[in-house]
């Protein structure tokens, strides 16, 4: 499948992005007017709107052949939301969707930087590394941006792993946020705990440009497939030399 293309920065978008979800309630009204009201996620729409300007003749290009394979608004691809967080269950670090060695325990309910209980305590009761990770079904080949808050009673050095490749990390007692900017070879993302060791861990986060933004607390990934460019026709204005400005649309709809 297709996938949007990042900028020659690594991000996707440029500030600002405009992101609009539609939401739809079912409504079952009975005889004795009373009515049982239902959220229907299947029917979510969410549009986003790119404002791109100073593009380089190579990012407008790259734009314009990514509109042309795409053919406008007729075929799906992968993109990646350059305003959200690309992990699901970002705050349930025991949901199915995180793949979790199994001397590695993850309990809830720790103090999290912002004050409240969002944090969670993983703790390796075995002889060697425990990871936590998630593997996306994000593409290969892009730039990504992985972040958690992390603090340890005791110091100790942690591993941020993307694909093959891993970053170590000191934790102190203090909250701090450590990152790790790289392409991977594989999309799976995660933390690595060394043997014996507890480590409180909140806000785990994957974007899709060098640097991390604030957190952002998901239910789901904000990877979604088969989104579709809502115009057939693509304006890119040359606004000077080597400098381009243009406006993407794009929309998934889980129902379409």
């Amino acid at each position: 499948m297709l996938v949007y293309p990042q900028l020659g920065s690594g991000a996707i978008s440029q500030f600002p992005v405009q992101k609009r979800v539609t939401l739809r309630t079912i409504v079952n009204r009975a005889s004795d007017g009373s009515a049982i009201r239902a959220a229907d996620p299947a029917a979510t729409i969410i549009e986003w709107a790119l404002n791109y300007t100073d593009l380089s003749d190579s990012e407008a290009g790259t734009l314009e052949q990514f509109f042309t394979s795409a053919e406008g608004s007729l075929n799906g691809f992968t993109f990646l939301d350059p305003a959200g967080n690309l992990f699901a269950s970002s705050d349930q670090l025991d949901a199915a969707v995180w793949e979790k060695d199994p001397l590695l325990t993850a309990t809830a309910g720790s103090d999290d930087p912002r004050g409240g209980k969002l944090a969670w305590q993983l703790q390796n009761t075995g002889a060697g590394s425990q990871t936590l990770a998630q593997t996306l079904p994000a593409p290969n080949g892009y730039l990504y941006c992985l972040s958690a808050y992390v603090m340890a009673a005791q110091a100790v050095t942690v591993a941020l792993t993307a694909g093959s490749q891993s970053v170590d990390r000191t934790v102190t007692a203090q909250w701090s946020r450590i990152t790790f900017t790289t392409t991977p070879d594989a999309p799976r993302f995660g933390i690595e705990i060394p043997a014996g060791a507890s480590v409180t861990v909140y806000g785990m986060q994957v974007e899709p440009q060098p640097s991390p933004s604030a957190y952002q607390s998901t239910t789901v990934s904000g990877v979604y497939e088969d989104a579709r460019l809502k115009d057939d026709t693509l304006k890119i204005t040359a606004t000077g030399y080597n400098r381009h400005s243009c406006t993407v649309n794009i929309i998934h709809a889980n129902h379409l």
